[in-house]
């Protein structure tokens, strides 16, 4: 790889890195070909993106990049593989599953919204953080308890407000 090679990797690598607010960093060293490609089938299919990387060029696209890193790219060794995703727990969901099967991938860390897990006994913490869209439920859920409160409560008491009341107390 010559010069110009490696500088558009650093520079394709950080402009990645700046684009993804869920970085993983695992190591899928010693995976079959068959077990590679069923890895890399269900990356696809939950949209996540896979790729090997050279550490130095990772290392250098971190230093790069304006996000901070801390302790990342101290787990840069060996073989390191990136997963891009939007999901912050999707990663660590797919890791788990595969797991059930196989001893790899290892996580070696993580970058989710700015907050830097490091290490393979962190995978547990990450399968549990809860998506965007998981969060929006939760809190629609819970605004939405309040009001069917209410409505039952007309549909009940028949429309008067001593019977909204005596319904909606005995909820309590």
């Amino acid at each position: 790889m010559t010069r110009e090679e490696k500088l558009n990797v650093i520079e394709d690598l950080t402009a990645q890195l700046a684009e993804n607010s869920t970085i993983y960093l695992a190591d899928i060293s010693g995976l079959d070909a068959t077990t590679t490609s069923n890895l890399r089938r269900a990356c696809f299919k939950a949209n996540i993106k896979l790729a090997v990387v050279k550490n130095t060029l990772l290392a250098k696209a971190m230093e790069a990049s304006d996000k901070d890193f801390g302790e990342l790219p101290e787990v840069l060794k060996g073989n390191t593989s990136l997963m891009f995703s939007e999901a912050g727990n999707g990663p660590a969901k797919l890791i788990k599953t595969f797991r059930k099967k196989s001893d790899k991938p290892l996580l070696k860390g993580a970058f989710v919204e700015e907050a830097i897990f490091v290490g393979d006994d962190k995978l547990d913490a990450l399968v549990s953080i809860k998506s965007r869209e998981e969060m929006i439920g939760e809190i629609i859920g819970l605004l939405q308890s309040p009001a069917k409160n209410v409505i039952s409560g007309l549909k009940s008491g028949g429309g008067k407000l001593a019977g909204i009341l005596k319904t909606l107390s005995e909820r309590e």
